[in-house]
């Protein structure tokens, strides 16, 4: 175990979240350690449109190389340094909180912030998809029209359709989105768009395909209980997500993590809050609000 040390403000994830706790922390001249095991930026290095975001962002990679400028700003400073490392457990304590990594690294601080977001769900996570052990399409959110051969069926509404749709206005390919009760209010945001057939389905069988030239069968049960066989040449994924919470986390019924059930030197940011709030704009609002919480010593608002 690592000694104590004089860190004010451990920050679990470099996504928009974690990044904006980071700057606003640094503004405070509060000392933080930034823990990411993957690239500074996360998901909005595969975001190929933006447009809810104020400052006229237009993709995802260009808000991410900003928001890494700004970490390479701050960590010349001795007041942040960034850690690539991932983090599994942390744990809060009368008087600090306590960070574990996968190596068995275990770093101590007053307080911690943890915005490790959400992850892309699988077919094993859902009670209406089902497909053989092991075999799995790639996610819609990093496809490129490249990548889709043949007829495309998309499994899931969730919101990434309508990213990818308007990060490639020009693409004209036909997207056949097989779409559960629960996603109609989604589909109904793309409904408009002559690039994608809705197929309005309560359950979903995917198999390879038997014949030869590879591909993909899909059995799909409408809601009104008939069933209806399908071959596609290329499958994605668009189930939505499910949170990437650690260990030690107080978890609700849906496995996000409330900010107010936390223990008090335990701060949640970004996606990890809700299913409801996960923009980037919320995003990076909660994730300067948990560090200025902390900075006042005030109890974190829940959104």
């Amino acid at each position: 175990m690592t000694a104590a040390h004089e860190t004010n403000l451990l920050i679990v994830g470099a996504g928009p979240a974690g990044i904006a706790a980071a700057v606003m922390a640094d503004s405070l001249d509060m000392r933080s350690t930034l823990i990411e095991a993957g690239q500074v930026g996360g998901k909005l290095h595969h975001i190929g449109a933006l447009e809810n975001m104020p400052g006229n962002w237009q993709t995802g990679p260009a808000l991410a190389d900003a928001l890494a400028a700004d970490i390479a700003r701050i960590t010349q400073s001795a007041r942040c340094r960034l850690l690539c490392g991932r983090a599994v457990r942390v744990d809060g304590h009368d008087h600090h909180v306590e960070v574990v990594l996968d190596d068995g690294q275990v770093l101590t601080a007053a307080a911690a912030v943890v915005a490790t977001g959400v992850t892309t769900l699988a077919p094993q996570h859902t009670d209406w998809v089902t497909v053989p052990e092991g075999l799995w399409a790639p996610p819609l959110w990093r496809a490129c029209p490249e990548d889709l051969h043949g007829v495309t069926y998309v499994i899931g509404a969730d919101r990434p359709l309508g990213t990818w749709l308007r990060a490639h206005p020009h693409v004209q390919r036909t997207l056949n989105v097989l779409c559960p009760p629960e996603d109609d209010y989604k589909a109904a945001e793309v409904a408009t768009d002559d690039r994608v057939r809705l197929l309005p389905i309560s359950r979903v069988v995917v198999t390879e395909a038997r014949h030869s030239q590879g591909g993909w069968e899909i059995r799909a049960d409408s809601r009104s209980g008939e069933q209806t066989a399908y071959v596609a040449s290329t499958v994605l994924n668009n189930l939505g997500n499910r949170p990437s919470a650690l260990e030690g986390l107080v978890q609700g019924s849906d496995g996000y993590c409330p900010p107010d059930q936390q223990h008090p030197r335990v701060l949640i940011a970004g996606d990890l809050r809700s299913a409801r709030f996960q923009r980037i704009i919320t995003a990076q609002g909660s994730g300067a609000q948990a560090a200025l919480a902390r900075y006042y010593g005030t109890a974190l608002v829940t959104a």
